[in-house]
């Protein structure tokens, strides 16, 4: 149960820009488990680096669980290029890493997944599990409505469909925010999972909220605490 929270907060999506452009980005979110009280944290932050790369930060905790993930990417021409990804979970029994390295040049990606070798093609367009939430950031900002990515996911590529359902306020720590709701689209003759996203109109798209509901019932609910956008705090209406 701890571990889907974690997975929950791992599937918190983040800010781009409708003009092809990245800022850098800190948000802080807490968890709310519908079931028990049980309550996390998790902090995701974008910054520049040096040589014209981009690194993308996570970290979610909660009792005595704790996650991370990092990704460093280059965005060329629109597109996110990953160049490599990694994943620690621990605390929750079994422990789990993953390493990925993405070699554009010879079109491999190359790693390790609990000690399992993985090696693979790699075709432009290929995200991994933390490149792809910016694309779907950048496409939301963008005006799409439909949305559907390739992501690496251990050592098969999977296919993330998203729609785009509409309007609404949302109630945040930081005031009352207008987002864009967004659905995960699954098939329903093979999973029973729905994930719900809200992301913030007039702050580049941060996500404010994610709902989350298992194939048990069990409900997960995300919510902004406070945030930065390219070193300005978001702040909502307070009516």
């Amino acid at each position: 149960m701890l571990r889907a929270l974690l997975l929950a907060l791992a599937a918190l999506a983040l800010p781009a820009h409708a003009a092809l452009e990245l800022k850098p980005f800190s948000a802080s979110y807490t968890a709310d488990w519908k079931q028990v009280p049980v309550g996390g944290s998790a902090v995701r932050s974008l910054k520049a680096e040096a040589d014209g790369r981009w690194q993308l930060n996570f970290e979610a905790s909660m009792l005595v669980a704790s996650l991370s993930e990092k990704s460093i990417f280059r965005f060329d021409n629109g597109t996110f290029l990953p160049q490599t990804y990694r994943f620690s979970r621990g605390g929750l029994g079994k422990g789990k890493q993953i390493e990925l390295d993405f070699d554009w040049n010879e079109k491999q990606i190359i790693g390790s997944e609990r000690g399992n070798q993985i090696r693979m093609p790699l075709n432009r367009g290929i995200q991994d599990r933390s490149t792809y939430q910016l694309a779907l950031q950048h496409d939301v900002a963008a005006g799409k409505k439909s949305m559907s990515y390739q992501v690496i996911d251990g050592d098969e590529i999977e296919t993330y469909d998203f729609r785009v359902l509409g309007e609404e306020v949302v109630e945040t720590k930081a005031g009352l925010v207008d987002a864009i709701k967004v659905e995960r689209v699954r098939d329903p003759t093979q999973s029973a999972r729905k994930t719900v996203l809200w992301f913030a109109k007039d702050w580049d798209y941060l996500l404010v909220r994610l709902q989350q509901v298992e194939k048990d019932g069990k409900e997960y609910q995300i919510m902004l605490q406070d945030g930065t956008v390219d070193g300005k705090p978001v702040k909502g209406r307070s009516e």
